[in-house]
Parts: structure tokens; sequence; C-alpha cells
């Protein structure tokens, strides 16, 4: 799948090593502005390359390439769209929000909204693009922090 306007590719990830890289960068560089340690921590370990590889076997997976550069990541499950994450030096592009456009037409055609438990950093994207917030969610990461975030959804017709 390719967007005209940015010369975008979305194309299927099949190296989680990549991905892996991906995400612990961009992790590294946005989250601690906007988590206590305990949490940015949680965040990498969610999605280190063993988790990554486990889920290759229940979602699709993709990055988002522009002229020959992968730039970013994104994953759908069933009707979710999850690790999405656009490498520091691509962010404010609009990279971020035509991965979206891709991924949430891939989950539209199957279903009639799309969740997403949304970080900090990009939630704000989230509220733009029409999504509603649905629930208010609190993990206790360890050593007195805490990784707080908001369930989001958006249905097909833009009404959240």
């Amino acid at each position: 799948m390719q967007d005209k306007d940015f010369g975008m590719r979305l194309k299927r990830a099949e190296c989680p090593v990549k991905v892996a890289e991906i995400v612990e960068k961009t992790i590294r560089a946005v989250y601690p502005h906007y988590y206590p340690s305990g949490a940015v921590q949680f965040f990498l370990d969610l999605h280190n390359e063993r988790r990554i590889r486990e889920a290759l076997a229940r979602e699709d997976i993709y990055f988002a390439e522009v002229q020959g550069e992968i730039v970013g990541t994104g994953s759908i499950r069933g009707n979710e769209i999850c690790r999405l994450f656009i490498l520091p030096e691509h962010q404010a592009k609009g990279y971020g929000n035509r991965l979206m456009d891709f991924l949430e037409d891939m989950v539209f055609r199957k279903y009639q909204a799309v969740h997403i438990d949304a970080s900090f950093p990009a939630e704000s994207m989230y509220l733009k693009r029409g999504y509603r917030i649905k629930t208010y969610e609190k993990i206790e990461t360890g050593g007195g922090d805490y990784l707080c975030y908001h369930t989001m959804e958006k249905a097909a017709d833009g009404k959240g």
C-alpha cells in the first residue's frame, strides 16, 4: 500500500529485530519526558524483541517506509492498532498520521471501531483524529512508579 502525497509505503514487517530497534530507540528518546523510569522500563519490556517475535503470530506488523528508509512501525491485532512508533528523527513530519490512515483503513474494512491504548506522547494525535477516551488505566510498574494511560476508540463513522 502506498501514499501518493508522502511517498510512504506500508510493508509487512518480517524482522522482529528491526521492529524492536525502532520501538526501543523511540521509547528511550521520547518516553522519559512523559513517564517515570519504572514506566519507561515497563514499555521497554513490553515491546522487547522476544515479545515482538511472539506477536508476529497474532498481529499484522508493518513498517512505514519513505524513499526506501523505514521511518516507523505499527501493528494491528483484531480491531486494535498497537505498537505505533515513528523514529524520533522522523517525528512531526506527518508520518504518524499517514501510518494511522493506513492502519485505520485496514481495521475499518472488517470492524466498526478501532481501539487504542494511548500513550501520553501520542494521545493528542489520537484526539485530533476523532478518538474518544473510553477508560483511564493505571499499572504499578515497581519502585513506586505507575504507568497511566487511556483506552480510546474511534467509530468507523468518525463519531468516537
